[in-house]
């Protein structure tokens, strides 16, 4: 599927999506997206590999782009970056269109069947870039938000726009409905160095004082830019919990 975004209005073609399919009754869909490099082939196998059977998962891969950050040097990214920090420069056409497919992704799945986003490093980024414009109720760029959130979760990322993030939900009373009732788990490693702890840490702050007063934030000690069982284990628990989901028999 090609999509104009990012800067310089390129057309843009993303590569493969891998879908998890429910083990047992499908009760939440979430899309997944992997970090700067990355494909949706990992992280299907290690989601795949959670107990949470009552879930689909859909881990899209990004268009091949140049990345400022790499010197212009392509790679699947989901939008341009500059510094994986929330004092860089936003690439903000880049992050509406991958918004954009993900809710296009999202756009099929049964009504009855709550909705969700996660992410890892860049991915994560992108997930709280849909959450803003979830509650905002529009892209950046005008075009109404068509699908509801029921989670997000952000693992080693950051939030970008942040600068602007607390006016566009303040700016009407639905926006700041819909954050306040939104929850986010985000998690970060204190010996994270790539997306430092301290960024991960302001992230959540700005969230919460923006609206979403249910944004949790996770560190964990030792950990760098990189997940580990025990957090894939929290993350289970809290969408399990989140997301009212069926208990696993046995």
């Amino acid at each position: 599927m090609a999509v104009h975004g990012g800067r310089g209005g390129r057309r843009l073609e993303y590569g493969r999506t891998y879908v998890v399919r429910p083990k047992g009754r499908h009760q939440a869909t979430i899309v997944w997206l992997h970090g700067l490099g990355d494909n949706g082939a990992s992280w299907s196998r290690l989601l795949d590999s959670l107990p949470l059977p009552n879930i689909k998962w859909i881990c899209p891969t990004a268009p091949t782009r140049p990345v400022a950050a790499f010197g212009g040097f392509p790679c699947t990214a989901w939008f341009d970056v500059e510094e994986t920090s929330l004092d860089g420069r936003d690439d903000i056409e880049g992050l509406d269109a991958s918004a954009a497919h993900v809710a296009n992704l999202l756009s099929s799945e049964p009504s009855d069947v709550r909705l969700g986003i996660g992410g890892f490093s860049m991915g994560a980024a992108a997930a709280l870039h849909s959450a803003a414009c979830y509650a905002h109720g529009r892209f950046t760029n005008g075009i109404n938000y068509q699908i509801t959130l029921s989670v997000v979760v952000g693992l080693s990322g950051w939030l970008p726009c942040s600068r602007t993030l607390r006016s566009k939900i303040e700016s009407s009373q639905t926006a700041l409905r819909r954050a306040s009732a939104l929850p986010i788990l985000l998690n970060h490693g204190r010996a994270d160095e790539v997306v430092t702890y301290r960024n991960g840490e302001r992230s959540a702050e700005i969230l919460r004082s923006s609206g979403f007063q249910y944004t949790y934030f996770k560190a964990y000690n030792g950990l760098g830019h990189y997940t580990i069982p025990e957090e894939m284990d929290d993350v289970s628990k809290w969408l399990s919990s989140r997301l009212g989901l069926d208990r696993p028999r046995g």
